[in-house]
């Protein structure tokens, strides 16, 4: 991968992901050990909103202090809600969450909401910020959420090394600064090496001036035929 300074200021003015597939075989097999294909769901406009209100309705449940009355029209609006969309809970796999690409944290509120700005075989680098709903105390990311973007970007790039779905086996975190809350942030990986079914991964989390927030080691076990 290229410097990050200069990829930097190269995603400040573009707007399109810079994607490399060419390692990617889409025809090569049916299954991942025993987890099935997952493939790119195309929402209309309204889901992608829809995901952004539901963060912004994170934020402020951790963070509202109101009424006993107030909180109890938010519940009878809550409920509401769940009323809705209760007829239309679908099973994995057919929900667009977690299958578009294009939205921050692929449109799955577990996900941290950061985007991919660069992929390809030789490592992928996503941006964004911590919101409110991240907060461990102290204006700090809570330090649980950091395990979950590395393991994020680690299944990343195992897709675009060309390998196939693998299960992390082990994920180790250095914490070596206080990570800010709304705050632009950048996250860039590598696979290190391949033995076999195993992949050794990478990866570093910094701010806008560079300063190292947190890096990450992990390894990646390609499932075998019966292993879900």
């Amino acid at each position: 991968m290229s410097e990050r300074s200069e990829r930097t200021s190269d995603t400040a003015e573009r707007a399109e992901p810079d994607i490399d597939r060419s390692a990617i075989d889409a025809d090569r097999y049916e299954t991942h050990g025993g987890f099935p294909k997952v493939t790119e769901s195309e929402p209309g406009p309204n889901f992608g909103a829809f995901v952004e209100a539901m963060r912004t309705l994170q934020d402020l449940a951790v963070s509202a202090d109101c009424t006993e009355e107030t909180y109890g029209q938010a519940l009878a609006q809550a409920n509401r809600l769940i009323e809705l969309l209760e007829p239309y809970r679908a099973p994995e796999l057919h929900s667009p969450a977690g299958r578009v690409s294009s939205l921050p944290g692929r449109g799955s509120l577990l996900m941290p909401p950061w985007l991919t700005v660069e992929a390809g075989p030789e490592g992928v680098r996503m941006t964004g910020e911590f919101r409110r709903y991240h907060l461990g105390g102290n204006s700090a990311v809570h330090g649980g959420v950091l395990p979950l973007l590395f393991d994020d970007l680690f299944g990343s790039l195992v897709h675009y090394a060309g390998r196939p779905i693998s299960r992390t086996a082990y994920l180790h975190v250095n914490y070596r600064k206080v990570t800010p809350l709304e705050t632009p942030l950048q996250v860039e990986g590598t696979v290190d090496r391949i033995e076999g079914r195993k992949t050794f991964v990478t990866a570093r989390l910094f701010d806008e001036s560079e300063t190292l927030l947190a890096d990450c080691e992990g390894l990646m076990v390609q499932l075998l035929p019966w292993q879900p």
